[in-house]
C-alpha cells in the first residue's frame, strides 16, 4: 500500500514540476525521489507521471491520483493538528517578514511559538513585500507576513491587521500644532520606505501634482535609517504610526495633523496552497490573534508556571 512519504513526494513533483525541485523541497536526492515515484507506480500498476518533457506532469491516472493524494495528506495534517501533541511538532519553518511586522508583532510571535512548539525552529528573513512574494513563489520561504492579501491563485492568505499611515516629523521643524495641507508638506523632503513598497507609492501618488514642486523623496529599505533621518529633522517621514510608538511617547517625533485621507496598510499571512500546511497555518493563526489583540486559544504558560 502506498505510504505517506511516497504520496507526499508525488504531490511535490507535480506541484513543482520536477524531480529536482521535489528533492530540494524534501531535503533528499533526485535518485531517492525517482525511486519513490517508481515504487508508487509499481504499487498502483499505472504510470503516474510523464517523464519525456522538461516539466514533470501527471498522466490521466496521475491527475486522478492527485485528488486522492491531496485528500489523504490533508487529512493526515488535520489529524496531527487536532489529536497530536503540538509540542512534538518539529522542523524548520522559513518565515519572510516585512519590516513593519518586525517592529510590531514578531517578538511576541517568536515568544509564543517558542513556548507552544519548542521543537519548531524559525528561520527569519526580512525584506519588502514584492521580494517576499517572489521568494514564496520560488519555495524559498514557507510563510510570509506582507502587505496583502497576495492575489495569486496558488497562495492562501489570512489577514493580520490594518496599520494606519501618517506623516511624522521632528519637533524641531515646528509643524506639530498646525493643520497642514499637501502644499505645506511639499516644502519638505519626504522620507519613506524603498521603491516598490506601498508607502513609497503612496508618497509618489500624493505629491505627483502639477501644482506642487518636484517631490524630494528619500527612500530607504532600513526603518532605522528612515527614523533617524526624521528625528534629525531632515524631512517628514511617511510610515505606519504603530512602529514609532516609543519615539512619539518620548517626543522625538510628532504625528502631524493634515487634511489628507490616507488608506491604512493591510498586512496578511500568506503561504502556498498545499495539503500539508499544518505548522504554517498554526503559526499564521497565532500571528493573526496577536495582531488583533485577541485572546489566544491555549495561551501558553510561562516556563516554570
Amino acid at each position: 500500500m502506498a505510504d505517506f512519504k511516497a504520496l507526499e513526494t508525488f504531490l511535490w513533483v507535480v506541484n513543482l514540476g520536477s524531480f529536482r525541485g521535489a528533492a530540494q523541497k524534501l531535503n533528499t536526492t533526485q535518485p531517492a525521489i525517482s525511486q519513490r515515484i517508481a515504487q508508487l507506480e509499481h504499487e498502483m500498476g499505472v504510470r503516474l507521471l510523464q517523464r519525456d518533457r522538461r516539466i514533470a506532469s501527471p498522466t490521466p491516472a496521475g491527475r486522478q491520483m492527485l485528488v486522492y493524494a491531496e485528500k489523504l495528506i490533508g487529512l493526515r495534517s488535520e489529524m496531527m493538528a487536532a489529536v497530536g501533541d503540538r509540542s512534538a511538532m518539529r522542523g524548520v519553518l522559513r518565515l519572510g517578514v516585512a519590516e513593519t511586522i518586525v517592529h510590531t508583532l514578531l517578538t511576541r510571535l517568536i515568544k509564543h511559538v517558542n513556548i507552544s512548539y519548542p521543537n519548531l525552529s524559525l528561520e527569519i528573513e526580512v525584506d519588502i513585500t514584492p521580494n517576499l512574494n517572489a521568494r514564496l513563489q520560488a519555495q524559498e520561504i514557507d510563510l510570509a507576513f506582507v502587505l496583502g492579501p497576495l492575489s495569486t491563485s496558488n497562495i492562501r492568505n489570512r489577514v493580520l491587521c490594518d496599520y494606519p499611515v501618517g506623516f511624522l516629523a521632528s519637533p524641531s521643524l515646528g509643524l506639530g500644532n498646525d493643520l497642514l495641507s499637501i502644499h505645506d508638506l511639499a516644502k519638505f523632503p519626504i522620507i519613506t520606505f524603498s521603491r516598490k513598497t506601498r508607502p513609497y507609492e503612496i508618497a509618489r501618488s500624493l505629491f505627483n501634482r502639477p501644482d506642487l514642486p518636484p517631490i524630494r523623496l528619500h527612500a530607504s529599505a532600513s526603518l532605522s535609517t528612515v527614523m533617524h533621518m526624521a528625528i534629525d529633522g531632515l524631512g517628514i517621514a511617511l510610515i505606519p504610526t504603530a512602529i514609532i510608538e516609543n519615539e512619539l511617547a518620548d517626543g522625538r517625533l510628532q504625528l502631524l495633523n493634515t487634511n489628507l485621507q490616507l488608506q491604512p496598510l493591510t498586512f496578511s499571512a500568506s503561504w502556498l496552497a498545499s495539503p500539508d500546511t499544518a505548522a504554517i497555518e498554526l503559526v499564521a493563526g497565532i500571528a493573526a490573534q496577536l495582531a488583533q489583540n485577541s485572546p489566544l486559544v491555549d495561551e501558553p504558560a510561562s516556563p516554570g508556571h
